[in-house]
């Protein structure tokens, strides 16, 4: 009897270390098949980032030794520089602008394609081409566009009588064409709003017409709550993409005129690149990351008031 019970605690024994084995197994096979991106992570992205935020209290012009300099670059940003608070502030209206902009135009161009037309596949493929150009050969494009005397878009004013304006060399305009510049691009956007109405059920549409909804009640009441979880990705992408707008700024116009174009990631450019402030330059670039990470956990808090999950609502 004793015998049996030992073989029985040898054999239990002997699965268990089997099945350990096979979880480390596991464990480690998982760790080298990650290994590639934590390693890449590490190097180009958390690496860099901690060096950036060393360098945020050092004052360094990438020829002589860094000096540690504490809080003298955050007082400068408040106190001393007014194209802290201008660039910022260009690069807020900006957003607040385009933001809305590109979120209205993508769903309504995204509902527009949604519906059975001769030539479908020929407009959402058209749509989307320009998301997929470069931001460099796009500025360019632009530049011809925005040109005052021979530009696409003068010309088309004029044919109807409208005198254009000056539009990348003109205060007031300036920031509108980098708008309008963007709502170009909106078919990236499209795209995401496309996939998420065709996954929205037919028989809600059909419900709420039994019901006697017309066809901007079935907006309002099915399309837009069902769809608002895009939204939400869109709007935090959004938020991402306006604050480091960069690439049409530097092409376009270098932040003018009269600094009336100054980004925000511009100004930081200028201030790494061209003066080789490397340290107050990282200390831009941690503010700017705290702007972002604050607009978004704003919109985070705000998401449980206005985003359905039809998942949460089934348990």
């Amino acid at each position: 009897m004793v015998e049996v019970l030992e073989r029985s605690r040898r054999a239990l024994a002997t699965r268990r270390l089997v099945k350990l084995t096979y979880r480390s197994q596991e464990t480690i096979l998982g760790w080298l098949m990650a290994s590639p991106f934590i390693v890449g992570f590490l190097i180009f992205t958390a690496g860099p980032m901690l060096a950036s935020l060393a360098l945020a209290g050092m004052e360094w012009d990438l020829m002589s030794p860094p000096e540690w300099v504490g809080w003298a670059n955050v007082k400068k940003m408040l106190f001393e520089d007014p194209l802290f608070v201008h660039s910022l502030r260009v690069t807020v209206i900006y957003a607040a602008t385009a933001i809305p902009l590109q979120l209205f135009f993508g769903i309504c161009l995204a509902m527009l394609l949604n519906t059975k037309i001769r030539g479908l596949a020929f407009f959402r493929t058209n749509y989307y081409l320009p998301a997929i150009l470069s931001g460099v050969s796009v500025a360019l494009l632009w530049r011809w566009i925005f040109q005052p005397d021979f530009g696409l878009l003068n010309m088309v004013l004029s044919s109807i009588g409208v005198q254009g304006p000056n539009w990348l060399m003109d205060r007031k305009w300036v920031l509108p064409s980098f708008v309008l510049m963007g709502l170009w691009g909106v078919g990236g956007g499209m795209v995401i709003y496309l996939a998420g109405l065709q996954g929205i059920p037919t028989d809600l549409y059909e419900a709420a017409e039994i019901d006697g909804a017309n066809r901007w009640h079935r907006v309002r009441h099915v399309t837009l709550p069902m769809l608002s979880p895009v939204i939400f990705f869109q709007l935090i992408m959004g938020i991402i993409g306006a604050m480091q707008i960069f690439t049409s700024g530097y092409i376009l116009t270098q932040g003018g005129p009269a600094n009336a174009s100054l980004f925000y990631m511009l100004y930081l450019y200028r201030q790494a690149f061209q003066y080789f402030h490397m340290g107050y330059a990282s200390a831009l670039a941690w503010v700017l990351f705290l702007c972002i990470l604050f607009l978004t956990l704003m919109v985070f808090r705000t998401a449980s008031s206005w985003v359905y999950y039809e998942a949460e609502t089934r348990r």
